[in-house]
């Protein structure tokens, strides 16, 4: 089966997300990528490294901004040089919006929010999670190429120390596609990793209190070298912003640890952090849900508790 992953890239490197939908194609077949944007042609090479055997290029001015269109029209040229049996997107805002309108382009079948893929004969299956994440069902498509949105933090990226043949290409834009401009892209100031990339999150739920109980948050995480993250009771109270917000409606995460502190634990949060590699739960109710699929908990007072964590993992780092 062929393969053909749209890989991101930001700020002169490539997605993380993007990379490990690269590295799983490549355990299930014959993989390829696309690049797409301005003064990408050396960035496109790093593909090889996760799995991709060709990727192609295209480098125009017009593919500078992150806007879906010019991207659509691209991929449609792309797909109808090239017999690709499934096309892979992580699924970020832009990706979403890329492959979307290449599915109404196409009158393909695209499936969202899969956790897996596996091949069975000659038959693509995708894995989804239904019902709050409670059950797992199993997805196709009827016809080709195959569209699939996978969700962040799904995959990791896996370094195979290939290499790739690097494939410039062309295409024409549509009129429509360029109507859209993009007037102004903002950054938020943030110290320290991003939750989506960090290997040590700590998150902070109702349970502190108020927007004040995050400064003991933002010391703990940063004692540690990690990410800070909120629930969504916390983002809608307006105590933290909404980049940092995990769960269903928010980012899907998967660190090495996972604090979690004055959170409850209903579904809507464990869905968006039950892949972490450790899941730590610091709550006073001895019967919050998140005690159920936590490694370890601690019961008590976190106003105590997370203090004195900070001052023991200081201590420990200075020795």
């Amino acid at each position: 089966m062929r393969f053909l992953v749209f890989v991101e890239h930001h700020e002169g490197k490539l997605q993380k997300d993007s990379l490990g939908v690269l590295a799983k194609a490549a355990s299930l077949g014959d993989v390829e990528a696309v690049v797409l944007g301005q003064g990408v042609q050396e960035l496109a090479a790093d593909a090889g490294r996760f799995g991709a055997q060709r990727v192609y290029v295209m480098d125009d001015v017009l593919l500078d901004r992150p806007l879906p269109q010019p991207r659509v029209d691209a991929l449609e040229t792309l797909l109808a040089d090239n017999g690709f049996d499934a096309v892979l997107f992580a699924a970020t805002v832009l990706s979403a919006d890329v492959a979307a309108g290449l599915a109404a382009r196409l009158g393909a079948g695209l499936n969202y929010d899969l956790t897996d893929l596996v091949v069975e004969g000659d038959t693509l299956v995708g894995k989804r999670p239904a019902l709050g994440d409670s059950v797992y069902v199993d997805v196709g498509w009827t016809s080709e190429p195959r569209l699939a949105l996978i969700r962040s933090g799904t995959f990791e990226a896996q370094e195979t120390g290939g290499s790739a043949e690097v494939v410039p290409f062309e295409s024409r834009f549509q009129d429509f596609s360029l109507a859209a401009t993009m007037v102004e892209q903002a950054h938020e100031e943030s110290e320290g990793p991003s939750i989506e990339d960090a290997d040590v999150i700590v998150a902070g739920g109702r349970g502190l209190g108020g927007p004040e109980g995050f400064q003991q948050v933002e010391e703990l995480a940063k004692a540690l070298g990690g990410a800070v993250a909120a629930t969504r009771a916390v983002v809608d109270a307006g105590w933290y912003p909404y980049s940092t917000q995990v769960g269903q409606t928010g980012k899907t995460v998967a660190p090495k640890l996972y604090v979690a502190v004055g959170i409850s634990g209903a579904i809507q949060h464990k869905v968006g952090m039950q892949s972490s590699g450790l899941i730590v739960a610091i709550n006073k109710d001895p019967n919050a849900p998140i005690f159920e699929y936590a490694d370890f908990g601690v019961v008590g007072d976190l106003n105590e508790i997370v203090p004195k964590l900070t001052e023991l993992v200081k201590a420990r780092r200075a020795a």
